[in-house]
């Protein structure tokens, strides 16, 4: 991969990685407080929780996307970026310019997502 190809592709990562940063602090700041004026409102209140929860449950995904995004950041450091953990080929270009903290190339990945599927149908 060439060079600026990598400096672009650092870019994108570390924008998501700031986007991600500064989510999670604006469900700190203003989602895990629960009005006061839900309190009285049982109804109100379980709404309040509910999305609460839900806020919680997305930032966990976003976590995992976190981790993703460090260690395409460390791939590029160590020149590995772009090729896939499975089979060790280049992952395609298109692949990197849609999600470009995967690890795996479409190939592996869809026989990744058919492995998981007979898992999880029995």
């Amino acid at each position: 991969m060439k060079e600026a190809q990598m400096k672009k592709f650092r870019a994108i990562l570390e924008d998501r990685r700031k986007a991600l940063i500064h989510q999670a602090k604006k469900t700190l700041e203003s989602d895990m407080v629960l009005s006061p004026d839900d309190r009285f409102d049982e109804v109100d209140q379980a709404s309040s929780e509910y999305m609460q929860a839900f806020s919680f449950r997305l930032r966990g995904r976003e976590k995992f996307l976190m981790d993703k995004i460090q260690l395409a950041l460390r791939k590029i450091d160590e020149g590995t970026y772009g090729t896939c953990e499975e089979c060790e080929e280049m992952i395609a270009l298109k692949r990197l310019q849609a999600r470009p903290e995967a690890p795996l190339c479409i190939q592996c990945k869809e026989a990744q997502e058919k492995e998981e599927a007979v898992y999880a149908e029995e």
